[in-house]
């Protein structure tokens, strides 16, 4: 047996024995020293998952579309590692210097310094550690395994002779496996440095505002010295204590010989300078001047909670974002977000009831460039009765959390007009439009009903009334003509068109006419089940990508500490429509806001106003609910699809009225115009002469 052997083998014989009494301030009982067995007496044992391969809490990281623009973190603990490489050297050495003198010399566990603590213990009212930097950090990286429960990590750090028996020999195993310099990298960033700064990254960036690599003599000795007393931290605790933790960490390292009597002194007599730096957590904590990303940050969240790659329920979901350590790249673009941000306040300002939630889509990704209301993000309390303004933290521009959204109008007449091209029915259908027209789909009493029939009536009789074909009724927004083209493909395909182009039904009495009665369900083309500006951004959008749809999605990319990226992050789109229904659709919605079709058959619009200000092919539809409860303008190009309704959210009593419509449409252009200035102009593919003129079979294929 060689003296190397000997050597580590005495020092867990004397480390069993010694660590009790260290912890006891007494001699073990002979029974527990001779009851550990030969097993748990050799030198090494196999590490768990957390020291081979660990993966200690660090804070996610969410940015705008450029990769650099913070938006906000998530997290438990504030923490981001970084390489031992990337660390002041001067701050290496006042770590040692503070924590474990012979970090260099032992193998893991001190002998010497379990003696130490023996001898001391033994005094009355004497207390003294022996743990090793090696063992504070296997302590530590047990305590904060994010895989582990509960349980697991409390008992990481309870107090006993078998936790740190098996402490010990873990300090061992791991000193055997890797280099020193690589445990120390591991404690730097594992360490608690007060403040809610864990690891030497967050910790730099808290009191000093700067990096690791940047640290100067006084700021490592401060650091170091804090570790131990985190209690005191300078900027919430004693800053005289943590002055005097600082001159005790700098006369250590004179003592060892990494610095002078003299710069130590000089090191002593600076003031602390501090810096603070506060990490900004969760969505309420977004830059104050950027307070409209607060809505986009709280989708993202809803998006989050939805991923099953990221858990199986919400709670693992949020654990997994909050100690994860990810890098998430937003769809955000800061730009396009403060124009939205900007119009929608030109719509309605922040101190009234109604509100004008927006969203701006990216066809052919799905990604969200912008979501703005005119609202403060945030939880403060508003006067007594203003439920949601002008604070509010409800998701008004995607729904959920309560929110079911708002009537849309006539901008679901789209699909009516999808499912009537996809029957095979071209462009030129006609139909003499009555100014009231009779249908067979049974309804309550109201104003649209003729003896219990649905029976909508067209809203300016001399503009709408009379023959129209699929381009200028969809212009001209005429009712009557989509009541009659709703009957002849069926309701239950417009239903399901919509649904296929991602509007969610989020009020249960719309899910349950969609699941159960969508076949009766004549009055959906006008519009009135509740939906969201996202989903119908989204929505139009897949008909700018020429039938393709994607999931509306707050990411652009999402890696791992690693820097490995998730397929979570990738774009979800599908194509849903045949190419050519979907350049058909294009070419009929040029008509509503002032643009041509292809076919030169557009003759009215009820935005005409929006294309000649944008100056490059524009398509869109508006949309106003009954007695203009709600008002609704949809516009696209290639490149982009912006959507915006007006409501109260608190009050659907509470009509807008139809003046709102002006400044919805002037707003939209402007968003367009802004977000596309340095973008090529860009034109829809005609649609073919089958699908504008010809009748077909279904063209359902691609």
């Amino acid at each position: 047996m060689n003296r190397a052997y000997l050597d580590k083998l005495f020092t867990v014989v004397l480390a069993g024995v010694l660590a009790g009494l260290a912890l006891a301030a007494a001699a073990l009982p002979a029974a527990l020293v001779f009851g550990l067995g030969v097993k748990n007496l050799m030198p090494y044992t196999a590490l768990p998952e957390a020291l081979k391969t660990p993966q200690p809490a660090q804070r996610s990281n969410l940015y705008a579309n450029d990769g650099r623009t913070l938006i906000t973190s998530f997290y438990v603990e504030d923490r981001v590692d970084v390489p031992v490489g990337e660390v002041a050297p001067v701050m290496r050495d006042a770590i040692v210097a503070a924590e474990d003198v012979r970090f260099y010399e032992h193998h893991g566990v001190d002998v010497r310094g379990v003696a130490r603590a023996f001898t001391a213990n033994r005094r009355e009212g004497t207390r003294q550690g022996a743990s090793t930097l090696t063992m504070q950090y296997v302590r530590n990286a047990l305590a904060g395994d994010p895989r582990l429960t509960e349980e697991q990590r409390a008992a990481a750090t309870e107090i006993t002779v078998g936790r740190k028996i098996r402490e010990m020999r873990y300090a061992l195993t791991l000193e055997r496996q890797i280099g020193k310099d690589e445990i120390l990298g591991r404690y730097l960033n594992i360490a608690y440095f007060g403040a809610g700064a864990y690891g030497i990254a967050a910790a730099s960036k808290r009191y000093f505002s700067t990096t690791p690599d940047r640290l100067t003599l006084a700021q490592a000795a401060l650091l170091a010295g804090l570790v131990r007393s985190p209690a005191d931290d300078p900027i919430n605790g004693d800053a005289e204590a943590a002055r005097q933790r600082r001159a005790y960490v700098l006369d250590r390292m004179v003592e060892t010989g990494r610095v002078t009597a003299a710069d130590a002194e000089a090191a002593k007599a600076t003031e602390l300078a501090l810096k603070p730096n506060a990490t900004p957590n969760d969505c309420a904590a977004v830059p104050a001047d950027h307070n409209d990303w607060g809505f986009f940050c709280d989708w993202f969240t809803q998006w989050w909670n939805a991923q099953p790659a990221f858990g199986e329920n919400v709670d693992e979901r949020q654990r997994t974002l909050r100690r994860g350590g990810w890098k998430i790249v937003s769809s955000l673009d800061p730009d396009v977000q403060a124009k939205t941000s900007e119009q929608v306040r030109e719509i309605y300002p922040e101190t009234i009831a109604r509100a004008a939630p927006t969203a701006v889509v990216q066809p052919g990704t799905g990604r969200v460039l912008a979501m703005a209301v005119n609202r403060t993000y945030g939880t403060t309390a508003n006067p007594d009765g203003q439920q949601n303004y002008p604070n509010t933290v409800n998701q008004l521009v995607a729904g959920g959390g309560g929110i079911t959204g708002y009537q849309a109008g006539s901008t679901f007449k789209l699909f009516a007009l999808l499912a009537a091209l996809e029957s095979g029915l071209p462009l030129d259908t006609e139909f003499d439009a009555p100014r009231v027209y009779v249908t067979q789909y049974p309804v309550g009493a109201g104003p649209a009903s003729c003896g219990g029939r649905w029976c909508p009536a067209n809203a300016n009789t001399y503009w709408m009334d009379g023959d129209r074909d699929m381009w200028d009724a969809f212009g001209r927004s005429v009712n009557t003509y989509f009541a009659w083209l709703t009957e002849r493909v069926g309701a239950d395909r417009v239903v399901e068109m919509a649904q296929r182009l991602g509007i969610v039904f989020r009020a249960p009495a719309d899910a349950e006419m969609a699941r159960e009665g969508a076949e009766s369900w004549g009055p959906f083309t006008l519009g009135v089940s509740a939906t969201t500006p996202l989903d119908l951004a989204g929505a139009y959008a897949a008909v700018a990508a020429e039938g393709t749809w994607c999931r509306p999605t707050p990411v652009t990319s999402i890696t791992d500490p690693a820097g490995r990226r998730v397929a979570a992050g990738n774009t979800d789109c599908r194509q849903v429509l045949d190419t050519e229904v979907a350049r058909a659709a294009a070419d009929a919605s040029r008509c509503p806001v002032g643009d041509q079709s292809m076919y030169r058959r557009c003759d009215g619009g009820t935005a005409e106003e929006l294309a000649p200000g944008l100056r490059r092919p524009v398509a869109g539809k508006t949309g106003s609910s009954e007695r203009n409860a709600t008002e609704t303008v949809v516009a696209f190009t290639p490149q982009l699809s912006v959507a915006t309704i007006a409501a109260n959210p608190d009050d659907p009593r509470d009509a807008v009225g139809g003046g709102v419509q002006k400044r919805q449409i002037a707003a939209v252009g402007r968003i367009l115009a802004w977000s596309l200035r340095d973008e090529p102009v860009r034109d829809f593919v005609p649609p073919g002469q089958a699908v504008a003129f010809q009748h077909t079979s279904p063209r359902t294929g691609n």
